[in-house]
């Protein structure tokens, strides 16, 4: 297009132009970025754990990014989470890797499921995964843990194989040349507990089917539920139970371009060439989250919990113990996973909402309304963005600015009602002025009476008083009063009045 051509264009088509080329090469580039979500999973997995991924895999969805690495090193984590990590895994649209790393990491217990659950399985050198044994919150052993692969023998060459120490199992000693077998009695097993099983042969059922999705190693999955064993990545790799043993996230993406894999979607040809790597970085709400669920605090949670309640029980009225105790064994449910997380965030909010009413109802000094006021933004922190339902932040900060308007009006009215007088009983009358209603006071006629707040009262006087002039209260005798006229500059009220 020649200088004349443009010169004679409309304004408008010119400036459709000038934007067309300014922003054509921006479009074209950013639609030639292609991406990996590195989406690291480190320590207990727990709530915030499956928040981080679950959200993580969402945003790989709308972004179209190539390929979702969950970045593992840990021990392992709660049931519940482990399961909502491993269903958004296999509804992803985008396919999963899980990548046991750095060197030196671990994908145990829980890590061990999503391992077994994602469409590529790897694991860096000198890391390890198994121990997938459920155990119970509370501790304890578990029934079934040996009925399918009891503890070994110990040969007669005396090769033992090492027994994983969580069953509390310990290798036998070598018999000796008269040694008699051990009667059946003594055989490391675990007597029969009907909740137990069902705990167990649930895990068993459920790390199989994962296997025998992913065409992985099946027999050796159930043996790392059932005898809590373990692998180093080279082993875990000729046994099948990996596809891969790569030293870092590149060299991960570069072996297995290419590679045909199963998603919710259908089949897909993972092209995993030349990606840009992006880490999703974890917001304030989800590291909130993650220091509530981590399982010290929860722990300690749980016991100011307890304890809060029973101090309170044993001394009513106390508000504070109960009002923390309340709060903190809400947090340590949801961080045990308990309760679900929407229950936790709704039950909290609600405890805040009616502790707010309490102190408009009670005055306590604030007690109840900080107390209200903090369960209030914890239950919405929790609430947020949960089974697709946002709580918008404007309604969280407007509702939790009114709540704690009303709580600071109501502890200054309380306290300005406090500094009042007395508004009941005859001391209240020290101060006040009245009209007298007859000629006393002085030595010879001392008594008469004066009237005040519409009651005849009977009054005494040092100073002569006359008929219809104004006298201020001093003391209250009884039922009399101590008067003197409102002119006689000599006269007070008493810091002290009697009650005679």
């Amino acid at each position: 297009m020649t200088l004349p051509a443009i010169l004679r264009m409309p304004i408008r088509s010119l400036i459709a132009l000038l934007m067309l080329i300014a922003t054509g090469p921006l479009t074209s580039s950013a639609a030639d970025v292609r991406e990996a979500l590195i989406i690291p999973i480190d320590g207990a997995i727990g709530a915030a754990t499956g928040e981080l991924v679950v959200t993580g895999l969402e945003q790989a969805a709308r972004t179209d990014a190539e390929i979702v690495v969950l970045r593992m090193d840990t021990p392992g984590g709660l049931d519940q989470a482990m399961r909502r990590i491993i269903k958004a895994t296999l509804a992803s649209p985008v396919p999963v890797a899980s990548f046991v790393a750095p060197p030196g990491a671990r994908a145990a217990s829980a890590g061990t499921y999503i391992l077994y659950a994602s469409q590529i399985a790897a694991m860096a050198p000198a890391t390890n995964l198994g121990a997938a044994t459920p155990i119970q919150v509370g501790g304890g052993d578990l029934p079934g843990l040996g009925d399918r692969f009891p503890a070994p023998e110990a040969p007669a060459d005396g090769n033992a194989d090492v027994n994983d120490g969580d069953n509390g199992q310990q290798p036998e000693p070598e018999p000796g040349p008269e040694a008699e077998p051990a009667p059946a009695e003594a055989a490391p097993t675990i007597a029969a507990d009907a909740k137990g099983r069902k705990l167990v042969n649930d895990a068993v059922a459920y790390i199989r089917g994962l296997a025998e999705l992913r065409g992985r190693n099946a027999d050796w999955a159930e043996e790392a539920v059932r005898a809590s064993v373990s692998l180093a990545s080279g082993a875990a790799a000729e046994r099948d139970v990996i596809d891969l043993v790569a030293n870092d996230i590149p060299t991960l993406l570069k072996r297995i371009d290419g590679r045909r894999v199963q998603t919710a979607t259908g089949e897909q040809v993972l092209d995993t060439s030349s990606l840009e790597l992006r880490e999703l970085e974890a917001d304030w709400r989800i590291e909130l989250l993650s220091v509530i669920a981590n399982p010290n605090v929860a722990y300690i949670l749980l016991l100011i919990g307890i304890y809060g309640i029973i101090f309170e029980l044993s001394n009513p009225g106390a508000l504070f113990p109960g009002i923390i105790g309340a709060i903190s064994l809400l947090l340590a449910l949801y961080a045990l996973q308990v309760l679900p997380v929407n229950y936790a965030g709704v039950g909290l909010i609600l405890l805040g909402v009616l502790l707010m009413v309490g102190e408009a109802l009670a005055p306590s000094f604030g007690a109840l309304g900080i107390g209200g006021l903090a369960a209030f933004l914890f239950g919405s922190v929790i609430l947020m963005d949960e089974q697709g339902v946002a709580v918008s932040w404007p309604v969280i900060a407007i509702t939790a600015g009114l709540s704690a308007a009303l709580s600071i009006w109501l502890i200054g009215r309380f306290l300005g009602l406090r500094s009042r007088t007395s508004v009941v009983g005859a001391d209240h009358l020290v101060g006040e002025t009245g009209e007298a209603r007859a000629d006393f006071g002085g030595a010879p006629n001392n008594a008469g009476q004066v009237h005040i707040e519409g009651e005849l009262w009977q009054a005494s006087s040092q100073s002569p008083v006359r008929r219809g002039e104004s006298v201020r209260v001093l003391a209250v005798k009884g039922l009399k009063l101590e008067v003197a006229p409102v002119s006689s500059p000599d006269h007070a009220p008493s810091a002290n009045p009697s009650m005679e």
